[in-house]
């Protein structure tokens, strides 16, 4: 067995307890009562972690199309997730988690939407999800109290009159609604808190009224749970974010007292000097998901400038309808390289170990799961199995090195949380897999004819907020003076 991988070598592992006792030469540990696990040629690797998706996601899967930037999905939600019963939540929740330990990851920041507004029923359904796949998980609902119209300031007023009085129509529930809802979820949490935990997830800044935000703040001290919210994920919430408030929406985050430890922010693409030292001032952390900031062209996220000011920084997939999927390997590949074309300086660039460290330890900082993300004695047994037979390790010369660059999942043969197998010679052992496939097969074909009039709508809507957000992505988004 292989353990950590910057002292990579052949060692045998003691779990006792779901937790690592001992990691000792071979044939040292003497422990007549354990059960022998052979994992010759085998790359033990900790199980990656998941800082930001939403699994809801996993049964959009194909939903968006080719060229469609972060406003103009979002004007579409309700053809993505409209229409879902509880079995269609849970449903989803588990497609993505399956999806998650076939890709080595053990554990996951998921924000879940529900319409209008969260309920208990369907929190229970997705951490019941996560129970029943075998993995770790901090579910939180994601919220809002204005529309896609309300949030972005000029956007209803771009639109012709006709279209202004249809958009002017929709509400989203009022926030004391979400946060009683939130209250009971919180109040009458069943599960255990070492595996799944609920947390809170105000969506985007400028989607959230200032009591909403102090409102889901104030909650998640008094329960002592996690926040993550959408931070400067584009261009266009910069941009619109510092005409709203006069200033920029990680000084207003501050100054809401919404920043903190217990606060993480996915993307945090469009950033200004001041913001990065907001965040490391009150030990935000950070959400990195290169993903979906290609695949809907939302930019890059400044990943070195965030770690040399002693932001922790943590690795993403996003959902699966806006990245195609959830492989961590991927997310933190990609952050390793997209460092690269940000800087022609090296020094500059993100490291194997730095991309690894942030998708497993402070993921799981982020989380709140303190002893996860290390092969140590003291620390969870989640362990993910590499097949050193693979071709991603044949020859093998640097074990770090081609696990953050060369690896894609295929060379997971087995996942382990808190020593107990849920993947076993490539073979799901907890869920029924191909039942799984015709359930969702079956329920896609039914919610697709369900939302089928909401799509029509939101294709009908996309080149309004596709211009309209255009127009506002082409001014400059800093206060003078503050380069990126």
């Amino acid at each position: 067995m292989h353990g950590d991988l910057q002292t990579c070598g052949v060692a045998d592992v003691l779990i006792d307890g779901g937790m690592i006792e001992a990691i000792e030469p071979p044939g040292t540990i003497t422990n007549q009562n354990a059960e022998i696990v052979d994992a010759a040629d085998r790359l033990l690797v900790p199980g990656l972690v998941n800082g930001h998706t939403h699994s809801h996601g996993a049964l959009g899967k194909g939903l968006v199309g080719d060229r469609v930037p972060l406003e103009v999905f979002l004007s579409g939600a309700s053809a993505v997730s409209g229409h879902r019963g509880v079995a269609d939540k849970k449903l989803s929740a588990t497609l993505s988690a399956v999806e998650l330990v076939r890709k080595g990851c053990t554990a996951a920041f998921d924000l879940f939407v529900e319409f209008p507004f969260p309920t208990r029923e369907g929190m229970d359904a997705v951490a019941e999800a996560y129970d029943a796949v075998g993995i770790r998980a901090v579910v939180a609902p994601m919220m809002a109290d204005r529309t896609l119209y309300q949030a972005l300031p000029g956007l209803t007023e771009s639109f012709p009159t006709a279209v202004q009085e249809e958009v002017r129509r929709l509400a989203a529930t009022p926030f004391e609604q979400s946060i009683a809802a939130c209250r009971d979820i919180l109040d009458n949490w069943s599960h255990d808190r070492k595996r799944l935990r609920p947390a809170l997830g105000p969506t985007i800044p400028l989607h959230c009224s200032d009591g909403f935000l102090t409102a889901c703040r104030d909650l998640a001290r008094d329960f002592d749970v996690r926040l993550q919210t959408h931070l400067a994920e584009t261009r266009t919430q910069a941009v619109l974010g510092r005409q709203r408030y006069g200033h920029s929406l990680t000084a207003h985050l501050d100054q809401l007292g919404f920043l903190g430890p217990a606060t993480s922010a996915a993307h945090a693409i469009w950033l200004e000097d001041d913001d990065i030292a907001r965040l490391a001032a009150t030990g935000t952390r950070v959400v990195h998901n290169p993903m979906s900031n290609l695949r809907i062209g939302s930019g890059v996220a400044p990943a070195r400038r965030l770690l040399s000011a002693g932001v922790r920084l943590g690795i993403g997939t996003d959902a699966s309808n806006t990245s195609d999927g959830q492989n961590m390997f991927e997310a933190l590949r990609l952050a390793a390289y997209l460092s690269r074309v940000c800087s022609p300086d090296t020094s500059e660039w993100l490291s194997a170990e730095e991309v690894f460290r942030a998708t497993t330890e402070t993921s799981a900082g982020i989380l709140g799961f303190e002893r996860l993300g290390r092969l140590e004695p003291g620390f969870a047994a989640d362990i993910v199995f590499l097949d050193l037979a693979h071709i991603n390790y044949v020859p093998l010369r640097n074990p770090l090195l081609q696990v953050v660059f060369a690896e894609n999942g295929a060379a997971v043969e087995s996942v382990m949380v808190a020593g107990r197998f849920v993947l076993r010679h490539g073979r799901m052992l907890t869920i029924d897999e191909p039942r799984l496939r015709r359930q969702a097969q079956e329920a896609v074909e039914r919610l697709d004819r369900a939302n089928e009039p909401a799509r029509r709508q939101a294709e009908a809507m996309a080149d309004l907020v596709g211009r309209f957000c255009l127009s506002q992505a082409r001014l400059p988004f800093q206060k003078a003076g503050n380069g990126l």
